[in-house]
């Protein structure tokens, strides 16, 4: 019997630490498209990017109805980086559960020029996200969002 118990506790804690490991690297995944958030204009974060995510990638949270695909959602960072060079997206808090990750973050930037229609006359915006990652085999397959660009708009305009 307590060979038995031992070999149990020996297949829990091996069990334990494959699902660990499995987190870690889906969070490690998902890094990559913040550290690509962060990093607009860089090719290296985009090759990252691209090795994270499967060639039918989806990006979900446009309320038109039209979901963006990777290629767009790349050349959108390109425009990005030369309209806020200093964005920066950092990670407050990052939850795996099975395929999915879930992720609270703050975007912060200061456009160069006017953005979604407003002139920000310099200023700077600072807003919550919340995104929702679906993995598929170790890569992210669509991922689900949600910014507070309104909140940003009324910071850009000085209310």
């Amino acid at each position: 019997m307590n060979a038995f118990r031992t070999i149990l506790a020996a297949a829990t804690l091996g069990l334990t630490a494959i699902a660990n490991s499995a987190a870690a690297d889906g969070k490690a995944t998902v890094q990559t498209f913040y550290d690509l958030l962060s990093n607009p204009g860089s090719e290296t974060h985009v090759a990252a990017f691209l090795g994270a995510t499967s060639d039918t990638w989806e990006s979900v949270g446009d309320y038109s109805g039209e979901n963006k695909s990777r290629d767009a959602f790349v050349g959108q960072m390109g425009f990005f980086s030369q309209l806020i060079p200093d964005l920066d997206w950092s990670v407050q808090a990052m939850h795996q559960d099975g395929d999915f990750v879930t992720v609270r973050s703050r975007a912060t930037g200061t456009p160069t020029g006017p953005f979604f229609g407003v002139d920000g006359e310099g200023r700077s915006f600072d807003i919550l996200t919340i995104d929702i990652h679906e993995l598929d085999d170790g890569v992210i397959v669509r991922t689900y969002h949600v910014e507070d660009w309104a909140g940003a708009l009324q910071q850009l305009r000085g209310q």
